[in-house]
């Protein structure tokens, strides 16, 4: 029986209207063998919960560039929970300053990617993640 896919939701919250590394990650994921799902531009954290539910999705991936990052993740955890979805890994990339990043991180984000990651340790990251979780 072939393994299953890890299962990747990619959302651009807010306002932010520019989603070249969002779509830039998502293809990356999907060449490191990930079933990715793009939800495009303009989503509130109510539409990325309803559609990682929908589409049953491992990891949410978050692409913000807006400065709104604090209140965008804090509802989406919000609303996992409140879907018995806290399993799923949420990681969020962009433009989040360091002193944000403690607090993102208590409120339930696993990882923060700055500009300049490499696309390869995102997918490393997902991959190790998913193996922890499959061998639990």
């Amino acid at each position: 029986m072939p393994e299953k896919k890890i299962r990747v939701l990619i959302a651009k919250p807010g306002l932010d209207g520019h989603d070249r590394g969002a779509k830039v990650i998502a293809r990356a994921l999907r060449d490191a063998g990930m079933e990715v799902i793009y939800t495009g531009l303009r989503q509130t954290p109510e539409m990325i919960a309803a559609a990682a539910a929908q589409e049953d999705v491992d990891v949410i991936g978050l692409s913000i560039l807006s400065g709104a990052h604090n209140t965008l993740c804090a509802r989406l955890m919000e609303l996992l929970r409140a879907k018995d979805m806290a399993d799923v890994t949420v990681i969020v990339g962009g433009i989040i300053p360091d002193e944000d990043i403690a607090g993102l991180k208590r409120l339930g984000v696993a990882e923060i990617f700055q500009p300049g990651t490499p696309t390869q340790a995102i997918a490393d990251f997902i991959q190790k993640r998913a193996a922890g979780a499959n061998a639990a």
